[in-house]
């Protein structure tokens, strides 16, 4: 691995986040992965401005990206991240349902995300089906619901990138 460091961007940006848990068991006390999504984006500057847990029903993510989706971008109101669902178990739908509605997709993410998980993991990787992209002007990511995926697509890919691709989006 390479010690290339991304430029660093000229002007530190507070992004507004949804946290997404998608899951059939978890509730706000048990959902350690999206506690950890919004202490990591706190401890970063950044801010929450919604929390929301979504049983694993195709139609109501679909529903709800749809519904954020049509608010206005405002200054700095751009990213949702979703966890949970990536896998490709019967009840695993985020992956299906934020691929129908992406606008354009970033496959370096998931694709890095696997490499990454690789390393830690081994050949399980190839079950995540991670994805991140764009609808309406809004960053979307979505991770495996387990806190070590969502430690490892946050620490080494969401966070490092979050102001560059917001300030992509806005350019």
């Amino acid at each position: 691995m390479s010690d290339f460091i991304p430029h660093a961007d000229q002007v530190a940006t507070v992004v507004d986040c949804r946290i997404v848990t998608v899951s059939d068991t978890r509730s706000p006390e048990t959902d350690t992965s999206g506690q950890l999504i919004k202490k990591l984006l706190l401890d970063a500057g950044h801010q929450i401005s919604d929390y929301l847990l979504l049983p694993d029903e195709q139609e109501q993510v679909i529903n709800h990206l749809k519904i954020w989706g049509d608010r206005p971008v405002l200054n700095s109101e751009q990213v949702i991240i979703f966890n949970g669902g990536t896998g490709i178990a019967p009840r695993d739908n985020t992956y299906d349902a934020i691929a129908l509605l992406l606008e354009r997709t970033l496959p370096g993410f998931g694709e890095i995300f696997r490499y990454l998980s690789y390393q830690e993991i081994g050949s399980r990787a190839i079950a995540s089906r991670a994805v991140a992209g764009v609808y309406r002007g809004k960053l979307i990511f979505s991770l495996p619901g387990s806190t070590k995926a969502v430690r490892l697509g946050m620490e080494k890919l969401i966070l490092p990138e979050l102001q560059h691709l917001v300030k992509l989006l806005n350019d």
